[in-house]
């Protein structure tokens, strides 16, 4: 046996079964990937959103809280920032 057969067996093996395999796990992934966001993730995207709204709002009564307790809080956490 020469060194082409040597190399040439695993190379059909590997054209014959690993690449169309190969290939068709590629196109799949692909095509999964093109399609967007399942309804899983769309509703997990959703809930995340309304969470960040939530915290948005809450953030803002504290800011008008701070506003009214401490009307200088702005001020003293931009001095602090200029320390550093």
């Amino acid at each position: 046996m020469g060194w082409e057969i040597v190399i040439f067996v695993p190379v059909i093996l590997f054209m014959v079964v690993v690449a169309p395999i190969w290939i068709v796990l590629h196109y799949r992934s692909a095509s999964k990937t093109a399609d967007g966001l399942s309804s899983g993730e769309r509703g997990e995207l959703e809930d995340m959103i309304e969470v960040a709204n939530n915290m948005a709002e809450r953030i803002e009564n504290l800011e008008s809280i701070l506003d009214v307790e401490s009307p200088d809080w702005r001020s003293d956490k931009k001095d602090i920032r200029n320390q550093a």
